[in-house]
């Protein structure tokens, strides 16, 4: 199976998150926020798969970077503070 980026998404495209949803952290009792679905060029995404939770320091900053699926596509989405970017989208 050959998964190709569309051409048309450019990196770090600006997205709104518009849900976000909890689930409980492996081995810890705190919960932690995904994001549940974001408008992106005009189109609104519900993710139905969450993938991977990555957590990057950069000098002081934190960022977050997330792997979802709206079950056609693959997202990677990365949050700096409240800002929010898409990173890539991959055909599923």
């Amino acid at each position: 199976m050959t998964i190709s980026r569309y051409d048309d998404i450019k990196l770090a495209d600006e997205i709104q998150i518009t849900a976000v949803t909890f689930r409980e952290a492996p081995g810890y009792q705190r919960l932690e926020s995904y994001p549940r679905r974001m408008v992106y060029g005009g189109r609104e995404y519900t993710f139905v798969e969450q993938g991977m939770r990555f957590l990057v320091q950069k000098g002081q900053a934190l960022i977050k970077l997330f792997d979802v699926s709206d079950g056609q596509n693959r997202f990677r989405l990365r949050c700096e503070g409240d800002h929010w970017t898409l990173v890539t989208m991959q055909a599923a």
